[in-house]
């Protein structure tokens, strides 16, 4: 696992909320949330950004939204909607170089997209 903060939560050097954790993947709150439900999900293996995941990671990418969108149901906000953002690299607003899935919710959410 890489050094990010995300290793180090994986790797339980620092203390995180973990809500979610099975053999590929963790999750816990985001310490800066950004709606009333913000949960980071994030695979084990480490995967720096977006644009280096390959075909490989296909079903470690299809689990980490999985994972997103039945904890949404588990939470009892999922009919109501929420929203899944991968952040990939400077310009797109990333700023732990680890893959990770960001599972907004909780209240209605602005500023979307289509």
């Amino acid at each position: 696992m890489s050094d990010t903060i995300f290793g180090k939560i994986i790797r339980r050097e620092i203390p995180a909320d973990i809500v979610y954790e099975d053999d590929d993947l963790i999750a816990f709150k985001d310490i800066s949330p950004q709606a009333p439900v913000h949960v980071l999900f994030v695979p084990k293996t480490p995967i720096a950004t977006l644009n280096d995941v390959t075909p490989g990671h296909a079903e470690l990418v299809g689990k980490m939204i999985l994972a997103a969108a039945a904890y949404a149901k588990r939470q009892g906000f999922a009919d109501n909607g929420y929203r899944c953002v991968i952040n990939c690299n400077s310009h797109g607003g990333q700023t732990v170089f680890q893959l990770h899935l960001h599972l907004l919710g909780g209240a209605p959410l602005h500023g979307g997209f289509a």
